[in-house]
């Protein structure tokens, strides 16, 4: 009998030792990003049911978006949930994976992605947008979505894509060795640039309509439908940055959409004065706004927000101090720019 009892004891002290050994070397091995892993991974580490507003769509959420300034100057418990590059059909999987875990009173969908990239499968940050979502039924209706069947096992499993990263491994990749939980939560999906590139400011009076793909418009109609079935209010939007004719084309489609179906479009490209943007010195490239041109967006969108949607202030409420730790992760960002080691960031869309 106690033959047998050691025996189970061994098997399940092999199993434990075997399970932890495969997550630590899955944890070290696995590809981080502040393009979009990193911003689903820590949608899983926020409490639950705390997020007023969700904000949705390519790294014009991410690197635009100052969810510290959000929370500081209007109390907005905002999240910045978003990928590079990413499509709408990834966004609608991201959507219903939220909704497991948060209910947002408004969604805010940036819509650059559509506008720029037509093709209905689309590869370049794909990796970005993917490896973040843990294993579910909406992880495989967004591989099936985003991945052709002669790929799709070139993505799936995860383990498929980082399993050959040993000879590329980095001490910050030996970080997740050590749980830090507080340090996932206080994550809020904020990635800023810090380059001062001079842009030359668009003058666009394009009134024309098209641009939206079929499978893009099939996918912005459900994300639509979905939201209302949620009770979520959803903003669709275009963030600023050097606006083409041919993207203001999709977004004279896309208003066209939201009117007939009762919602919001804001294109912020036509507030640039009113946000006060400086072409010399608030763009980091023709695409995005760095830190400062992101305070001046961000501030201009809160004041939207808590006007049009009356969004709660959950300052000083219990279950929301990790909205407090969020500011001084980026003040200590902003101080170390300042003192030299600005933490860059690869380019993306």
């Amino acid at each position: 009998m106690r033959t047998g009892m050691k025996k189970n004891l061994l098997r399940a002290g092999f199993l434990l030792l075997l399970i932890v050994t495969i997550y630590l070397t899955s944890s070290v091995l696995r590809v981080k990003s502040g393009h979009g892993i990193n911003q689903l991974e820590g949608l899983y580490w926020q409490p639950e049911h705390s997020i007023d507003v969700m904000m949705m769509g390519s790294s014009h959420i991410h690197c635009n978006v100052n969810t510290a300034l959000l929370w500081e100057e209007y109390g907005i418990a905002a999240y910045d949930y978003s990928g590079a590059q990413q499509p709408l059909w990834m966004t609608y999987y991201y959507l219903k994976e939220l909704y497991k875990y948060q209910t947002p009173q408004v969604i805010v969908l940036d819509l650059y992605s559509p506008a720029r990239y037509k093709e209905d499968y689309q590869y370049d940050w794909i990796s970005e947008n993917i490896l973040g979502m843990r294993f579910s039924v909406n992880k495989l209706g967004m591989m099936a979505a985003s991945v052709e069947k002669s790929r799709f096992f070139q993505y799936f499993p995860s383990f498929s894509i980082y399993h050959s990263r040993y000879d590329d491994l980095e001490r910050d990749d030996f970080n997740n060795f050590f749980w830090n939980s507080r340090e996932k939560e206080d994550f809020k999906g904020y990635t800023p640039y810090w380059q001062r590139m001079p842009q030359t400011k668009p003058e666009i009076s394009e009134t024309e309509k098209g641009g939206l793909t079929e499978k893009s418009e099939k996918y912005l109609r459900r994300i639509i439908s979905y939201t209302k079935k949620k009770g979520s209010k959803l903003v669709l939007m275009a963030a600023p940055y050097v606006l083409t004719a041919e993207d203001k084309l999709t977004y004279n489609q896309i208003e066209e959409i939201a009117e007939a179906e009762g919602i919001t479009f804001v294109d912020f490209n036509e507030y640039y004065d009113e946000m006060g943007l400086d072409f010399t010195r608030d763009f980091n490239d023709d695409s995005h706004l760095n830190y400062w041109g992101g305070c001046k967006f961000s501030d201009y969108l809160g004041e939207f927000l808590t006007a049009r949607f009356e969004v709660t202030d959950r300052r000083g409420q219990e279950g929301y101090e990790s909205w407090d730790d969020h500011v001084m992760l980026i003040a200590e960002e902003v101080q170390s720019f300042q003192n030299g080691m600005p933490g860059q960031q690869a380019d993306a869309e």
